[in-house]
């Protein structure tokens, strides 16, 4: 089994567990073991599926400004969970593939496997969401017909990330490729370099 064989059953898994209740305020209930991979897939794809309902929710012209304000610190709180994620992914990669020999011709990758694995848990949110425009019984059907062409597409793009991960991985496995982590930097989260929140000390 490849890693996005793993990956991609567990992230419609989570997408699913979601929808059963379909709120942002439900507890997460993780059916993997703590500490395995699969846990952290779950957790991963969980952050993004609740995301992608506060990004819906935050676009209602309707919505209170206060309210908007709360929820966009949530937002900002969940993109920092995401690369949280993202790092301990790729950390269980790094642990992985820590006693390959590197081949003296080894290049690196423009991204680590752990955010393609990321844009690979989005696409299928995107898949499911898609998937639900075409299923939509009050749409026209040139509504539905465009949906299913842009199904269609990011299924292909499914396929083709899957794909890319895989042979990564693989090369990462012989040594073709290597790994080089860096930690994500976001400056405005950080009140020693966010000048917002220093100039306020």
């Amino acid at each position: 089994m490849t890693f996005t064989q793993l990956s991609m059953p567990i992230f419609e898994q989570a997408i699913n567990d979601y929808h059963v209740v379909d709120d942002v305020d439900q507890p997460l209930k993780n059916p993997y073991e703590v500490g395995t991979i699969e846990y952290y897939l779950y957790v991963k794809n969980w952050i993004d599926t609740v995301q992608w309902h506060f990004e819906d929710i935050i676009r209602d012209p309707k919505i209170d400004p206060e309210a908007a304000l709360v929820l966009k610190r949530r937002i900002d709180k969940s993109n920092q969970d995401r690369t949280d994620l993202v790092e301990m992914i790729d950390s269980y990669f790094l642990d992985k593939y820590k006693d390959v020999k590197v081949l003296p011709d080894a290049t690196i990758n423009t991204e680590s496997p752990a955010w393609a694995v990321d844009r690979l848990s989005i696409l299928a949110l995107k898949i499911y969401h898609m998937r639900e425009q075409v299923d939509r019984k009050d749409a026209d059907a040139e509504h539905i017909a465009k949906c299913q062409q842009k199904l269609d597409v990011l299924l292909e793009q499914q396929k083709d990330l899957s794909t890319a991960i895989d042979q990564l991985l693989a090369d990462i496995e012989a040594g073709r490729k290597y790994m080089k982590v860096y930690k994500q930097m976001k400056m405005y989260n950080d009140p020693s370099t966010n000048p917002i929140l220093y100039g306020q000390k």
